[in-house]
C-alpha cells in the first residue's frame, strides 16, 4: 500500500457516497428546507476545503500514515501483543469510535472548546454537507488527538483506513436529509446513527443538543445515559441550529470562520452602522 493508495481511496469513496447521499435526500427528503441550498453548500464546502488545506499544511502526518510508522516501529498496544489482524482491527475500530464520542462529548462540555464546535451546529438546516461543516481549528485538533490514540495503540492501518472511510461516510449520512422508513430506523440504530437519531443533537433545546453524540456506532450514547429517541416537537416541526448566528449571512464562509472568536453573536452583522440582530 502506497502512501496515495489510502488518499485516493478515501477521494473516491468520498466522492461517490456524496453524490449518492445528496441525490437520495433530495428525492426523499425528512424536512422541508427554506434556505438557498446553494448558499450553505459554498458556505460548509468552503469550510471544508479550508481545513483540509491547512490540516495538510499543518501536521506532518494523517492518522493513516501514523498507523503505518507505529507498526513499522514496533510502537503501540496492538503492536506488542500477539492478536488476530481481524481482532486487533475490529477493537481498535471501536475503541477509535469511543474516542470520537467522548471527544465529541468534551467540545460541548468545555466553553473553548465548544466556541468551535458551535460552528457545526449554527446551521440551519441538516443536508450532507452538514456533515462535513467543521471549523478548520476543530479538524485540527481532533486530527492530533486521533494520531496519538493510532499511535498509542499501534493499530492496524487497514482498521484506521477503514475506519477514517466509515467515520466522513456516516456523518454525511447521519446528517443528511433522508427520510428512511420509520421501520427501517428503527432497525438500523441498533447498530448503525440514522438521520433522525442524530437529528435531536442539532435541535435548538439545549437538552436535546447535549443527546445522541455518537456519529458512526450508537452504543455509546446507551451505554452512558445520552441517548434521547425523538425531540419533542418531532422532526418536522422542530427547531435547528442554536438561538444565536441565525441571519441568514452566516451561512457565508467568511462568517463561518470567524465565528468562534465573534464577542457578541447576536448582532455581529452591521448595516449603515446600526446593528442588525438576527430575526
Amino acid at each position: 500500500m502506497t502512501t496515495a493508495d489510502p488518499s485516493l481511496l478515501r477521494l473516491l469513496v468520498f466522492a461517490s457516497l456524496f453524490v449518492l447521499v445528496a441525490t437520495l435526500e433530495r428525492l426523499w427528503p425528512r424536512r422541508e428546507q427554506t434556505l438557498q441550498r446553494a448558499d450553505r453548500w459554498l458556505g460548509n464546502l468552503g469550510v471544508l476545503a479550508t481545513g483540509s488545506i491547512l490540516a495538510r499544511a499543518i501536521l506532518p502526518v494523517a492518522p493513516i500514515g501514523a498507523a503505518i510508522w507505529a507498526q513499522q516501529q514496533g510502537f503501540g498496544v496492538f503492536n506488542a501483543i500477539n492478536l488476530p489482524i481481524i481482532v486487533a482491527s475490529l477493537l481498535a475500530f471501536l475503541l477509535l469510535d469511543l474516542l470520537i464520542y467522548g471527544q465529541h462529548r468534551l467540545f460541548h462540555a468545555l466553553p473553548v472548546l465548544w466556541r468551535l464546535h458551535r460552528m457545526h451546529h449554527t446551521d440551519m438546516e441538516l443536508d450532507v454537507t452538514s456533515g462535513l461543516r467543521f471549523h478548520p481549528i476543530e479538524i485540527i485538533l481532533s486530527l492530533i488527538l486521533k494520531i496519538a490514540a493510532v499511535c498509542a495503540l499501534g493499530a492496524p492501518p487497514v482498521a484506521v483506513l477503514f475506519f477514517e472511510i466509515v467515520l466522513n461516510a456516516t456523518s454525511m449520512f447521519n446528517h443528511s436529509n433522508l427520510a428512511l422508513p420509520l421501520k427501517l430506523d428503527s432497525a438500523l440504530r441498533l447498530f448503525l446513527v440514522t438521520p433522525d437519531m442524530h437529528r435531536v443533537h442539532h435541535s435548538i433545546r439545549p437538552i436535546e443538543t447535549d443527546r445522541n453524540f455518537g456519529f458512526n456506532i450508537p452504543w455509546w450514547d446507551r451505554l452512558f445515559g445520552t441517548y434521547l429517541a425523538e425531540p419533542s416537537e418531532g422532526h418536522r416541526s422542530m427547531t435547528i441550529g442554536l438561538p444565536i448566528f441565525r441571519d441568514k449571512r452566516s451561512t457565508k464562509i467568511v462568517h463561518l470562520l470567524t465565528q468562534p472568536f465573534a464577542e457578541d453573536p447576536s448582532t455581529i452583522f452591521k448595516e449603515g452602522g446600526e446593528e442588525t440582530p438576527p430575526p
